[in-house]
């Protein structure tokens, strides 16, 4: 048995599940620098030297997943998009049982929204099968996270606040909404609400939204 051989693999193997932990953590903490970073921001951070950060820098970028801004910062590169977009139909899926029971509750049509490029986007969509009369919602649907209970839900979440978020006519004349952020789901901002022709009891549905949030943070985490 070729022993130094075998010692030979089992530290390159660790070298490169270091770098790999430390391309991951770039990536997380460029996630969360809304105004980028310098590579010595990056170093420090990451308690390395600027020179690793380079080469980690050179392949995350070779690959989409960082890019570097007219002023040299480091953000996140358009494969990052790329990967979520592939994630979305996961995400829809996971999202839509509890949709479904919040729709009928509510009598009110049942959105997922989640941040995309600084808007909310409508990813699930699930209308109520017994109403008249009720929102038509089109997935993928996009709209200023300032405007309308699903956006509003989501900048409470950002600030710590878990309770639901109720508007009316901000997104669209004599519709009303009510939406809870999605909290706990690692790397996730979202919400999740209803939206209909009639004013909707805060209470009431406010219970239901609140509850179809942790359904469904439970199931994407």
């Amino acid at each position: 048995m070729d022993t130094t051989a075998r010692g030979g693999e089992t530290a390159r193997g660790g070298e490169t599940a270091q770098t790999l932990d430390r391309g991951l953590r770039l990536l997380h903490l460029v996630a969360d620098a809304p105004g980028g970073l310098t590579v010595t921001e990056a170093a420090n951070r990451l308690g390395i030297g600027r020179a690793a950060v380079y080469r980690l820098v050179g392949a995350l970028t070779a690959h989409g997943m960082l890019r570097r801004d007219g002023e040299g910062r480091l953000r996140l590169g358009v494969g990052v998009l790329h990967l979520a977009r592939r994630a979305q139909p996961l995400l829809a899926e996971g999202a839509l049982p509890a949709l479904r029971r919040l729709a009928e509750q509510a009598g009110a049509t049942a959105h997922l929204t989640v941040v995309e490029g600084g808007e909310g986007v409508a990813l699930a969509v699930v209308e109520p099968t017994w109403t008249a009369f009720h929102v038509a919602y089109r997935t993928g649907a996009r709209h200023p996270l300032e405007r309308g209970a699903a956006g509003r839900a989501i900048l409470a979440g950002r600030a710590g606040a878990a309770g639901p978020v109720s508007t009316a006519g901000e997104l669209q004349s004599g519709a009303y909404g009510v939406a809870a952020p999605v909290l706990g789901v690692p790397g996730l901002e979202a919400s999740v609400g209803v939206v209909a022709l009639a004013p909707l009891d805060a209470e009431v549905v406010g219970a239901q939204v609140l509850a179809a949030a942790t359904a469904i943070a439970t199931a994407l985490s």
